[in-house]
């Protein structure tokens, strides 16, 4: 079987970082798309609004690099999430889980925008090194993905999160971005 989403769009809203109970960072937020076509001889449009999750460091660089509007180009996976409403009833729905993604924004957009660094090109930080190549491709997460947590109780607050010491300092000069 094949489960392969990707994406390009616009953020609906600013990233939301969260902890699990392990440590791993898990970034939330929603993503705009939209389709123009032509139906009997009138030109229309077609919005749709997806809830995306980032785990891990493309949770925590996503969350630093990415407003409300920033567009990027995502890859991941589809996957169902069910629950229970306050009323009994059954819910479910949609969202991607994000494997790769691509900051598209330029320069000049983003610190024009919501004034967040986004680039074009994104990060691609292999999870042996620990540490950053020059902008090349995407982030890529590592492979086999990550399981998101199943329940909402998983997840701590984000004052409550790992210690400062285990999460690297991203040290990048601005001269040394090539952008």
């Amino acid at each position: 079987m094949f489960n392969k989403v990707i994406l390009v769009g616009n953020l609906t809203r600013d990233i939301e970082l969260r902890y699990s109970q392990s440590g791993m960072a898990i970034a939330k937020t929603g993503i705009a798309t939209n389709r123009k076509f032509t139906s009997n001889g009138e030109k229309k449009e077609e919005v749709m609004f997806i809830d995306i999750t980032f785990f891990a460091r493309s949770a925590e660089i996503a969350n630093q690099y990415l407003r409300k509007g920033s567009k990027i180009l995502v890859e991941g996976r589809l996957q169902l999430d069910q629950w229970v409403d306050q009323n009994g009833g059954k819910r479910s729905k949609h969202g991607v889980v994000v494997e790769t993604m691509q900051m598209l924004d330029s320069r000049a957009d983003s610190q024009m925008g919501a004034g967040a660094g986004t680039n074009q090109g994104g990060y691609n930080a292999p999870p042996s090194q620990g540490g950053y190549n020059a902008p090349q491709g995407s982030y890529s997460a590592p492979q086999g993905g990550y399981n998101a947590p199943k329940q909402q109780d998983t997840y701590k607050q984000p004052q409550q999160q790992a210690p400062e010491s285990n999460i690297p300092e991203i040290n990048i000069d601005e001269d040394e971005i090539p952008f």
